[in-house]
C-alpha cells in the first residue's frame, strides 16, 4: 500500500461511519474500529514513555514495538479475505518471538518477584504500567472481534505477550534507575 496523505479531513466520517482499509463502510462504533483504535491508543502511550527518556534498552524496544503496533493496525483494518489483495504487512510469529526474547533477556537482570508490585516508579515506568493496562484492553477488544469475525490469530498472541513485556519493561526501568520494587501490602 502506497498511501500519501494529502488532506487530514475528508468529511466522510461526519455521520458516524468510516471505511476499512478495503473500502467497506462500517460504523465508527464497530468492534473492528474499536480494536485498531485501541491499538493506536496503545502505540501513543509508548510515545509518552519515550518522552520521559527511559533506559536505552527500553527506548530501542519501544521503537521496535511501535512499528509492530502500526503493522497491527493495518492488519486489523482489513478483513482477512482482503489481505492477499492488498498485501498489507501483518503480525507474524517473528514479532511474537521478538517479545519473548525481550522478556527473557530483561527478566534475567531482575530479581524474582516475591509479591505483587504496585504500578509506579519513575515517570517512564509508571507510563509503561499504563501502557500495559491499555494493552490488556486492546487484547480484550481483539478477542471480542475474533468472536464476531475472522482475524489474524497472531494479533491475540502478540497482545498477550506485549502486556507481559510492558510489565517487565516497567520493572527494568525502575531497576535501572535504582528504585526498589513497591510491593503490595495485603494488610492495608
Amino acid at each position: 500500500m502506497g498511501y500519501r496523505i494529502t488532506k487530514v479531513y475528508t468529511r466522510q466520517g461526519d455521520t458516524g461511519e468510516t471505511r476499512l482499509g478495503g473500502g467497506q463502510k462500517v460504523g465508527k462504533d464497530s468492534t473492528r474500529i474499536e480494536a485498531y483504535g485501541t491499538v493506536d491508543e496503545l502505540n501513543s502511550t509508548h510515545g509518552i514513555v519515550l518522552a520521559f527518556d527511559p533506559h536505552p534498552k527500553i527506548k530501542d524496544s519501544l521503537n521496535t514495538i511501535q512499528h509492530h503496533l502500526f503493522r497491527m493496525g493495518g492488519d486489523l483494518c482489513l478483513l482477512e479475505e482482503e489481505k492477499q489483495k492488498w498485501q498489507v504487512p501483518v503480525i507474524e510469529e517473528k514479532h511474537v518471538s521478538y517479545l519473548e526474547q525481550l522478556i527473557d533477556t530483561l527478566n534475567n537482570e531482575l530479581e524474582p518477584l516475591e509479591e505483587f508490585i504496585l504500578p509506579r516508579g519513575t515517570t517512564a515506568a509508571s507510563f509503561l504500567h499504563q501502557a500495559r493496562c491499555v494493552c490488556r484492553r486492546a487484547e480484550r477488544v481483539a478477542v471480542r472481534l475474533s468472536h464476531e469475525e475472522s482475524i489474524n490469530p497472531l494479533v491475540l498472541k502478540y497482545l498477550n505477550r506485549l502486556s507481559d513485556a510492558l510489565f517487565v519493561l516497567a520493572r527494568y526501568e525502575n531497576h535501572q534507575k535504582g528504585l526498589s520494587e513497591p510491593y503490595w501490602d495485603k494488610n492495608r
